[in-house]
Formats: structure tokens, sequence, C-alpha cells
């Protein structure tokens, strides 16, 4: 691994965040600052957090402590999808992104596994 560009984790979150962005400019004007740019915020924290964690990865413990960021952002990404999936139904479909968020989440957690068990220092 010479780069956090080669974690699936990584390439998964930023192709989601970039299609979340996307969905967004669908929604009503008055949400686009609203429930919009809360989960445009959400969708990229997950991704940011990835990417600083990984640099910090010679520190096993803030590594991991930013990939869990990085997993609550996960969850919270999917809190705003359901938002906006019991608000907007008829504008946007967003069943297709809350199950790819959720395979995302079980990624984290098992690449947060394998750094407990395996990462060395």
């Amino acid at each position: 691994m010479k780069s956090y560009r080669d974690l699936d984790i990584y390439n998964v979150s930023y192709k989601l965040a970039v299609e979340v962005h996307k969905m967004t400019l669908a929604l009503p004007k008055y949400e686009l600052y609203e429930e919009g740019s809360q989960i445009r915020r959400s969708s990229k924290s997950i991704t940011s957090n990835i990417v600083e964690g990984y640099g910090r990865k010679r520190y096993k413990m803030d590594f991991i402590r930013f990939l869990i960021f990085a997993h609550s952002s996960c969850d919270e990404t999917i809190v705003h999808l359901n938002f906006i999936n019991d608000t907007h139904d008829d504008l946007v479909k967003v069943d297709d992104l809350i199950q790819a968020y959720n395979d995302l989440g079980r990624k984290l957690n098992s690449f947060i596994d394998y750094v407990e068990k395996n990462w060395k220092t």
C-alpha cells in the first residue's frame, strides 16, 4: 500500500461522495442549504477522515481514531439519506445510495478490525 488511493474504502467513499453531491443538486432549492449541505459534508467527511488517518498511519491509534470518525460520518450520511428518502421520495431515489453506504460501513468495520489486529507501527 503506497497511498491512501490504494484503499478500497477510500475509492468507494470518494465515488459515493461525488454521487451524493450530484444527487443533492436535484433537491428543492430550500434544501440545498439545509439537508443538502449536511449530507454533502458528512459524505465528504468519510473520505477526508480516511485520508487524514492514513497520513497518521505510523501511529496506529491515530489511524484507528480517524477510521472510526469515518465510520461515524458514514452512519450520519445514512441518516441524512433516510431523511431525504422520507421527505422527498417523489424527487430523488436514494435506496441504492443507502445500500452502498451500508456496504461501505461494513468495509470500514472490517478495515478497522484489520488495523487493530495486524497493523505494525
